[in-house]
């Protein structure tokens, strides 16, 4: 939730190894860790549901937990407590263990009435964390820097009677306005603290700071965060735990009307329409080969609005391919389904400001730098609405075609099941190999193994770095080597569909009372799996 920046601890500061002060009484020890190897956690996974369910009641007795986020993300955990349980003695304890930097999580209603505005007028936080200025209570603490002031402060935060002017401006505690919808519209520890203490019945006021390492120079990783767990008697969480918590039992989305066959130029399609009741925004599913085997997993293609490439057929980027490559393969498989998510144009910056980072990009700027020239977010784009209409739609087990380990991370993140990476076939032209290339580099996609090959070759022929904007010898020559790189791309796509349709050919024999056979899985070539992928699995 704070910069990670402020995790050092003063010099000479020793962690001292006292249990938190808390309600007297028998406290759950740490949940057993489901993991393998060195006990790091696998991406998406959690402790499970009966985790969170411990958290909340600890939070009720006065307790502070600790809640950890995915590795992809910020890779931290944080103690959380309810701020209306804050008491010296706790807070001296939260300060000793971690940044010091105690934050509190309210929502956007109570930062208005409390005319707390941002601290800054320009967010540059990475991950977008929303400070407000800071406060200290007018009444009853003195400097406001001991626990007990501090302590002071954020029980006058929990208190609805507390108003505007009982506050001191700036301060030595920092507001968090929390996102609407909580951990469902944003995986952070700022939405975790919020969401838990109404989860518990407790008023919304979340006191939360990072946990660093027992040296105090960094922050605290798994699995240090286990053993501070174990040590102290707390616990232990994960954002992803709450997430598939409030998935059971929160509904977002509701279906619209029935669903219709949808005949296309790539097969015909069963097509389902959703309505996210957070913003109002309308999203379809085209599926095929309902019902679906739940134990099978199923092909999925998530896939993100983009006017220019999905209807115009822009040739700055590889949406539209990607798009009609998975709606073929769906189709050749028989079964899958692809979820067009509306609302995300530009990776969620909007059309028009996707035409201004257009602008930017004709200057030499390119993907990435553009949106930070506006201001805008690199990628702001959130996949809880469509994990839900997922599971909304009875996938469970999938096999998920991306380029993107933020699209990977943040469904494995909604409790859904990825096995397999499926690689999505990308066009390379002289149009858009600056962009790919950017989104390779600064943004982690999973591209082709060609591509390097054709920036190389694009370069040498351009007598400039590839990207940039230079004199180019011959469009006939960068056209033909577009061409032999897409052929190279079709070819590889001809052998995933025959290995699909070995697989069906498997499963039908199974079906039949065939032999059992047995399945290999693809080879490297046609499979590259991501960051915590073991042979193309996710736990």
């Amino acid at each position: 939730c704070c910069p990670a920046d402020g995790g050092a601890a003063r010099p000479g500061r020793l962690r001292q190894s006292l249990r938190p002060p808390m309600a007297r009484g028998p406290r759950p020890r740490a949940p057993p860790m489901r993991a393998e190897g060195d006990g790091a956690r696998r991406m998406g996974e959690g402790f499970g549901e009966a985790s969170v369910v411990a958290a909340l009641e600890a939070m009720r007795r006065g307790e502070m937990v600790l809640v950890t986020d995915d590795e992809d993300r910020e890779n931290e955990g944080d103690l959380i407590m309810a701020a209306e349980h804050a008491t010296a003695d706790n807070m001296a304890f939260m300060i000793r263990h971690t940044s010091g930097v105690i934050c509190v999580a309210i929502d956007e209603d109570r930062a208005e009435e409390l005319r707390l505005p941002p601290m800054v007028g320009r967010n540059e936080d990475p991950k977008g964390t929303a400070f407000t200025v800071s406060v200290d209570a007018r009444r009853d603490t003195t400097t406001g820097i001991s626990a007990a002031d501090r302590a002071e402060t954020l029980r006058q935060l929990a208190d609805p009677a507390t108003v505007a002017e009982d506050l001191l401006r700036p301060g030595h505690i920092f507001p968090l306005k929390a996102r609407k919808h909580g951990v469902l519209a944003r995986q952070g520890h700022t939405e975790a603290a919020l969401d838990m203490c109404r989860l518990a019945g407790l008023k919304p006021a979340g006191v939360l700071c990072e946990v660093t390492s027992a040296d105090g120079k960094s922050m605290a990783r798994m699995p240090e965060l286990l053993r501070f767990a174990e040590e102290h008697a707390l616990v232990i969480t994960t954002i992803a735990d709450l997430v598939a918590y409030r998935l059971r039992h929160d509904t977002l989305v509701e279906r619209v009307g029935t669903p219709a066959r949808m005949p296309t130029r790539f097969g015909t399609f069963e097509a389902h329409a959703f309505r996210s009741i957070t913003d109002n925004m309308e999203h379809i599913a085209l599926v095929k080969g309902r019902p679906w085997e739940q134990e099978q997993p199923l092909l999925v293609r998530v896939h993100s609005e983009c006017c220019t490439g999905d209807v115009f057929g822009s040739l700055r980027c590889d949406c539209g391919t990607q798009l009609e490559a998975a709606l073929r393969l769906i189709e050749e498989e028989g079964a899958g389904c692809l979820l067009y998510l509306r609302g995300q144009e530009g990776r969620g910056i909007g059309l028009a400001h996707k035409i201004r980072a257009y602008a930017l990009q004709d200057k030499g700027r390119d993907t990435v730098q553009a949106n930070e020239d506006l201001g805008l977010p690199v990628d702001s784009r959130d996949y809880g609405v469509g994990a839900q209409i997922l599971r909304m739609l009875g996938v469970k087990n999938m096999r998920l075609m991306t380029n993107n380990p933020a699209k990977y991370t943040g469904l494995s993140g909604y409790g859904l099941s990825i096995t397999e990476r499926v690689p999505c076939v990308t066009a390379v032209t002289a149009e858009n190999l600056s962009y790919l290339r950017t989104k390779q580099q600064k943004m982690g996609h999973w591209l082709p193994p060609g591509l390097d090959d054709a920036v190389v070759k694009l370069s040498q022929q351009n007598g400039a770095p590839a990207g940039e904007n230079g004199k180019r010898d011959s469009p006939a020559l960068e056209l033909a080597n577009a061409r032999r790189l897409i052929a190279a791309q079709e070819a590889e796509l001809r052998d995933v569909r025959a290995e699909l349709a070995r697989l069906r050919n498997v499963a039908a024999g199974r079906a039949n009372g065939a032999k059992s056979t047995v399945i290999k899985a693809p080879s490297a070539g046609h499979t590259h799996p991501g960051p915590g992928m073991r042979n193309g699995a996710s736990g």
